[in-house]
């Protein structure tokens, strides 16, 4: 698992997640993004599925539901974005966004995935928590721009997966729009 990360906005993290997650399919391997940005959701549109309306499957054996992710150009896609409309504000407190991405987590049926990409919101905050505490991530990838304040958001977003609470390897970082003037 790959948390696809940075501490600041508008740095391109959804693109960024888009375009590995394409990379990794084109390897061979099967690949899946959770849309874990909850207020913000990217991946539908990047992938072209906005109208998916995810369907639920009973597995008898468990006696559990899940969901089914929508499976765009062969990757395996779960986001908030198919249960709300592309232009209501999703005005849920830290709770209720967690809540809803710990079943997006637990409920979704991936399949066998070789890559699972989370495409984290900007900042350091309760759904970065909720998803280290829910997830074995293996390594984060940064997105930043060249932009002194964006570094600086940045600095701190790789500091939060370098504390010693976290631990989770950066794999790196990508400078994006580092040609823009």
């Amino acid at each position: 698992i790959i948390a696809v990360a940075s501490g600041k906005g508008g740095v391109g993290k959804s693109t960024v997640t888009a375009n590995l997650a394409v990379t990794l399919r084109n390897m061979g391997y099967r690949v899946g993004i959770l849309d874990a940005d909850i207020y913000g959701p990217s991946q539908p549109k990047m992938f072209g599925v906005e109208g998916y309306v995810p369907d639920a499957e009973h597995d008898d054996a468990t006696g559990a539901d899940y969901i089914l992710p929508a499976d765009a150009m062969d990757i395996k896609l779960m986001s908030i974005g198919f249960f709300i409309k592309p232009t209501d504000a999703l005005l849920w407190r830290g709770a209720m966004a967690v809540s809803a991405l710990k079943q997006m987590i637990h409920q979704t049926r991936w399949g066998t995935l070789d890559f699972l990409l989370t495409d984290l919101p900007p900042g350091t905050g309760d759904v970065h928590l909720s998803i280290i505490g829910e997830l074995k991530i293996d390594a984060a990838v940064i997105v930043s721009t060249p932009q002194q304040i964006a570094v600086a958001d940045v600095v701190r977003g790789v500091e939060m997966f370098r504390n010693e609470n976290v631990n989770i390897p950066v794999a790196g970082i990508v400078e994006n729009m580092a040609w823009f003037t």
